[in-house]
């Protein structure tokens, strides 16, 4: 394709994602009343209710202004259209890229983007989890007397910072697995790192969760520990095929007046084969035998 048929695909494709996100922003505009508002203010309206004002017997969040209501729909609208329409856009990418990969390149890159789906998601499950016990954590720190009245833009966008902090921080170990892949990070400079890398994972957690309590820190912090020790194992495991690949391929490429890169010791010596040209060529004659 030339320049211009490849722009011409590339705005084509660009139209249908925005317009994927489109229909899904004005799905999660008529969901947002329909149980999705509900399903984010839980971890809020669960806490006790010493800690939270109550006008009346029911959990509300507060607005002070005349458009935050409309900004705060079409904030999490979007967000949700994003989430939602995310099949389609993330299709038309991979539509895009893939006519100039390779086979091999494509399961690598099919591979990658399950893993972080999938890490996305349980990250954000996990924030999810542990929204509750970091208010209940940080609400209660402010004494008995005193009771919480969160407006809804400052509480929707703290709980929807959490989900993506989290999300995103589950990617980085698999982010070192592809560095591996690519022969830019060896298991060895990872698994002499370990420690380091450790430490400033829970520094990073400290820093990047919202809440930044003890909790939801740990929270963090320990399954990205466990997946860290996971891209080491599997960069090890890389590694080691990577080196049995390149000594074979090293093997087959040897002139005839090489040595083989092979380690053939003394066990392997004494137990080869001797050929039988050999074996006539070290008996003695028999005149010689004779004398």
């Amino acid at each position: 394709m030339t320049l211009v048929a490849h722009l011409t695909e590339l705005r084509n494709r660009i139209a249908k994602a925005l317009l994927a996100l489109g229909l899904g922003t004005i799905a999660g505009f008529l969901w947002y009343d329909h149980g999705l508002l509900t399903f984010l203010s839980e971890p809020y309206c669960s806490l006790p209710a010493e800690l939270r004002f109550q006008g009346d017997d029911n959990c509300r969040l507060v607005v002070l202004d005349v458009f935050g209501g409309v900004l705060l729909r079409l904030k999490i609208g979007l967000i949700a259209g994003a989430v939602l329409s995310s099949p389609f856009w993330l299709w038309q990418l991979w539509a895009f890229i893939t006519p100039g990969l390779k086979r091999n390149e494509k399961r690598y890159a099919v591979t990658f983007v399950a893993a972080s789906t999938s890490l996305f998601a349980l990250g954000a499950v996990l924030a999810y989890v542990t929204l509750y016990k970091g208010l209940e954590l940080l609400l209660g720190l402010a004494g008995d007397e005193v009771a919480f009245q969160l407006t809804a833009p400052d509480y929707l966008g703290f709980v929807i910072s959490l989900l993506i902090a989290f999300g995103l921080s589950f990617e980085l170990p698999l982010i070192a697995v592809a560095l591996n892949l690519v022969g830019v990070l060896s298991h060895a400079a990872l698994s002499k790192s370990r420690r380091w890398i450790f430490f400033l994972t829970i520094v990073f957690a400290a820093f990047v969760t919202p809440t930044q309590d003890p909790f939801t820190m740990l929270a963090m912090a320990l399954p990205m520990v466990v997946l860290f020790e996971l891209a080491i194992q599997v960069a090890r495991v890389v590694d080691r095929r990577r080196a049995k690949r390149d000594a074979l391929e090293h093997f087959h490429g040897l002139s005839d007046d090489e040595a083989s890169p092979l380690d053939a010791g003394p066990s392997a010596v004494d137990t080869a084969p001797t050929p039988p040209g050999a074996l006539l060529a070290e008996d003695p004659a028999p005149a010689d035998r004779a004398r």
